[in-house]
């Protein structure tokens, strides 16, 4: 097949793990006979640099002209000024909310080979495999007002916490399909007790689950939710969250599977049809940030990455044997030992991005 992909490398270690990426696809390219045009363009820090903006019209007519986006990340102490009137971040919300990426997946396993690399005893961790669903376009980061401002009495600033029944049914929808496909068990998480965009959502939680009788629906406040999910990690099947919280959990989940490195996602405006394949135009990226404390050191684990692309492959294409191969290949890797730093501490070899790149493709 042929598509077109929009790489977003960004700030950081972004690019050192999207060229990882790069080299498994042409990997798959070779064994599978696609063709794919890959489109370098800037976001984040780095366009900010060259343009004034961290989404440049030429990047996102880019993305707009593609089948698929692939993202590094965006970000660093460069631009953390917060007078700053533009910044990295803008970039991708600027995305999310132009393409109508209200759905982030992002899937926490624990490889059986790297259980001991997790600072969660060992027998906490055997059957975990949840997937965690996050709201993208709502809530705290998109709501208005949202301003600094000063007064005699000093500095104040609001961001507004905001849901609409639309918006809140759409994505706890898009939970209870996934939970159909998996253990049928669908944990809503919300702070009912304070918010009342918390108790719209557990209202229409309730309502939406007469239409999938199948499915067990659990309510969970957040703090309780995050508590379990080092207690009890295995419990969990499909989570589904509004956006900050969706956004705080995934970070902790990551220390199930020894690494944030480790961990994919994938931003859609669609749930994969009859055909598994989606119809609309979707991001995948590692869940981790730009990590420049680590930038241009070659350490960084590409997994996520790499994982991500696996994603892709198979939501926006339906390459399903394309994923699989991409999924067995770090499986593999990570059985024969190899590892990067972040992820070494039960030993094995420890190599560079470069280095668990070329090894994983080369297992393709």
């Amino acid at each position: 097949m042929r598509a077109s992909i929009a790489i977003l490398g960004g700030d950081g270690i972004g690019p050192e793990v999207v060229a990882e990426s790069i080299k498994v696809l042409d990997a798959i390219s070779s064994k599978f006979n696609h063709d794919f045009d890959l489109k370098n363009e800037l976001i984040g820090g780095c366009a900010i640099d060259q343009f004034g903006t961290a989404l440049p019209d030429k990047t996102l007519e880019s993305c707009n002209d593609s089948d698929a986006i692939i993202l590094g990340a965006v970000g660093g102490p460069k631009w953390d000024d917060p007078s700053a009137k533009t910044r990295p971040e803008d970039g991708i919300l600027a995305v999310r909310k132009s393409l109508g990426l209200f759905a982030n997946l992002r899937p926490v396993k624990v490889y059986p080979s790297l259980i001991n690399s997790s600072p969660i005893k060992p027998d906490l961790l055997k059957g975990v495999d949840m997937m965690v669903l996050r709201e993208l376009t709502g809530g705290l980061y998109f709501g208005k007002p949202k301003k600094r401002w000063s007064t005699s009495r000093g500095r104040r600033g609001v961001d507004t916490l905001k849901y609409t029944e639309n918006e809140i049914e759409r994505i706890l929808r898009v939970g209870f399909e996934l939970a159909l496909n998996r253990r049928k068990k669908l944990t809503s998480v919300d702070k009912q007790n304070v918010l009342e965009s918390s108790r719209l959502w557990r209202e229409i939680a309730i309502e939406l689950s007469s239409e999938y009788p199948e499915v067990e629906l659990e309510h969970i406040l957040v703090d309780n939710a995050a508590m379990q999910l080092i207690r009890n990690p295995a419990s969990f099947d499909v989570v589904v969250s509004e956006n900050t919280f969706g956004d705080i959990l995934t970070d902790e989940a990551s220390v199930l599977s020894g690494s944030m490195g480790m961990l994919p996602s994938a931003s859609l405006a669609a749930l994969p049809g009859k055909k598994s394949k989606i119809t609309k135009l979707s991001l995948y990226e590692p869940i981790h940030g730009s990590a420049p404390d680590i930038a241009g050191k070659g350490i960084a684990n590409p997994i996520g990455s790499i994982l991500s692309t696996a994603m892709m492959l198979r939501l926006s294409f339906g390459l399903n044997e394309e994923a699989e191969a991409i999924e067995k290949a770090v499986d593999s890797a990570l059985a024969e030992g190899y590892r990067t730093a972040d992820i070494a501490s039960d030993g094995g070899s420890i190599v560079n991005t470069t280095k668990m790149g070329d090894v994983i493709s080369g297992i393709i």
